[in-house]
């Protein structure tokens, strides 16, 4: 099995994701996104507002379970246990257009596969509902190019 590689790690996360220019263990991994992992422009990934530590806010799909890796020195995961699996809060949509990936992420990976279809054209709607069309068709791109492999 094994960690994941750095260029899966990239392909896998959104871009306010640490892991889009560090290493994993470079950054920690938070259970969720919250105001307490606000996202630093100056930086371009979120950090933890108490530490200013890089943060990760979406354990499934960056394939390692929360830690303070980076923080604290946490060791990173042997590679022999699943990644985390979405949690049923990750499956509310957001109000946040750079939560919209990893939310359709969740909603994907928690679909049967043979309601995937059924599971798309939710989803989609939901998602126009309140987000503009060009921002769903730029998620859902992104996401399938990824989780359809």
């Amino acid at each position: 099995m094994g960690l994941p590689s750095a260029a899966d790690i990239r392909d896998a996360t959104c871009v306010a994701c640490p892991a889009q220019a560090l290493a994993l263990g470079a950054f920690d991994v938070a259970e969720r996104p919250g105001v307490e992992h606000p996202y630093d422009s100056a930086r371009g990934y979120r950090v933890s507002a108490a530490t200013g530590t890089p943060t990760c806010v979406h354990p499934y799909r960056v394939g390692v379970p929360p830690a303070a890796y980076a923080s604290a020195g946490a060791p990173l995961p042997t590679g022999e246990a699943p990644p985390p699996a979405p949690r049923e809060a990750d499956l509310e949509l957001p109000d946040d257009p750079t939560l919209l990936e990893a939310w359709l992420v969740a909603v994907v990976r928690e679909s049967p596969h043979a309601r995937l279809g059924a599971t798309l054209r939710q989803a989609e709607t939901a998602a126009l509902r309140r987000f503009a069309p060009e921002q769903v068709v730029d998620a859902l791109r992104r996401v399938l190019s990824n989780e359809l492999r």
